[in-house]
């Protein structure tokens, strides 16, 4: 073998070990980010769809140069997300009826990390939905994530002295909205197990023993399946929605969003996600997710983690 065969095999042997250093990497990372961009996005297919441009401009880095990869990656990722943020925003104005964030299955774990669940429940998605996209940015990696300003301020390309002050305007409007109690996960559970025998047996007196006075149900079909076009609001209105479901529908305990719900079934396939706020006991928000686009990702729980 001469030195030139010699010095190209070498320099390919290199080039596969700085690819599996990057691939290793990344893959160490992936539930983390994809995370990231979920929380940001409140779907599942754009989290993916941000998460190969991710991969695309980490493979093309040179990671010898990178002093923190975990920042690095959650930088990218994060710019990545307020561009389809933005581009999320314009379909949101022409969506029919309610937009609902995309369920997922998660996993025991996650429900396990009560900050993480709080953050994932379809409530607080809703919530986050109302903070600008910097806002949101901010507020997710320095509430959920715990970043240092500093590093959120190379993600969101701010000063960190403006990212305090998003921070702080961010926290008082997420305050302001997010649900009046978080019921444990055990209150949670027992609540919609209640729920989920009064439905199936038809007892009315018993769902709206269950149902708050004043809760609300928001049904997204996205144009494509039928569903409720305006918010359906006050126990009466929605146990009258939730008797049609009983007698057609097998419903299916799980975890969505790291919270107990319901899986609503037809013929054996997922018709509806129904996930609930509990607040003192009481539903005070049903959110059945019914457009097709939206559950099908829907398998095993989805891996997650912060």
């Amino acid at each position: 073998m001469n030195d030139r065969t010699t010095h190209d095999t070498e320099e390919t042997a290199a080039h596969g070990a700085r690819t599996t250093d990057v691939t290793e990497t990344f893959v160490a990372h992936r539930n983390l980010l994809f995370t990231v961009a979920y929380e940001m996005l409140g779907s599942a297919a754009d989290a993916e769809d941000v998460l190969q441009e991710t991969w695309l401009r980490w493979a093309g880095v040179d990671a010898d140069t990178v002093r923190d990869r975990r920042a690095y990656l959650v930088r990218i990722t994060t710019r990545q997300a307020l561009t389809h943020l933005r581009t999320l925003g314009r379909r949101k104005e022409s969506y029919l009826g309610p937009w609902l964030p995309e369920p997922l299955l998660t996993t025991p774990d996650v429900a396990e990390d009560a900050e993480l669940a709080d953050s994932l429940s379809m409530a607080m998605l809703l919530v986050l939905e109302t903070l600008t996209p910097a806002e949101r940015a901010v507020f997710v990696l320095r509430e959920v994530f715990e970043l240092a300003y500093d590093e959120i301020a190379e993600a969101v390309d701010k000063t960190p002295a403006a990212v305090r002050q998003i921070a702080h305007r961010a926290r008082a409007h997420v305050a302001a909205r997010r649900p009046r109690g978080v019921a444990s996960a055990a209150e949670t559970r027992r609540t919609v197990d209640a729920f989920r025998r009064a439905v199936e047996t038809g007892d009315l007196r018993r769902l709206l023993d269950i149902l708050a006075p004043d809760v609300v149900l928001l049904t997204d079909g996205g144009g494509v399946v039928r569903a409720a076009l305006e918010p359906v609001v006050g126990a009466g209105q929605v146990a009258r929605v939730l008797g049609r479901i009983g007698a057609a529908a097998a419903l299916q305990p799980a975890e969505v969003n790291g919270d107990p719900a319901l899986l609503v079934r037809l013929d054996g396939a997922i018709d509806t996600v129904l996930a609930v706020r509990v607040d003192d006991g009481r539903i005070t928000g049903l959110y059945a997710v019914r457009n097709p686009e939206k559950l099908a990702h829907l398998g095993q729980g989805t891996p997650l983690s912060r």
